[in-house]
């Protein structure tokens, strides 16, 4: 997951830092640093990813378009 993933993903969702911080467990400004292009550790992507991925996300790999994100068909 990437800066642009992460926007788009919250954009998707209708969230703010803050729920995303929330959701994730992290704070705020963790979320700031990502969406800065900033390093963070393995396991606080692996904690927002989820996050995500429990509301509903679904990540699109590079696969000549770029990676991205969009919302998962409903079961």
């Amino acid at each position: 997951m990437n800066a642009i993933q992460c926007k788009m993903a919250r954009a998707a969702l209708g969230w703010g830092t803050r729920d995303l911080a929330r959701n994730a467990r992290v704070s705020p400004d963790t979320i700031a640093r990502l969406e800065r292009g900033e390093q963070l550790k393995c396991s606080t992507i692996t904690a927002i990813r989820a996050a995500f991925e429990n509301a509903g996300i679904e990540f699109i790999p590079a696969n000549g378009g770029g990676p991205g994100v969009r919302l998962a068909k409903s079961r």
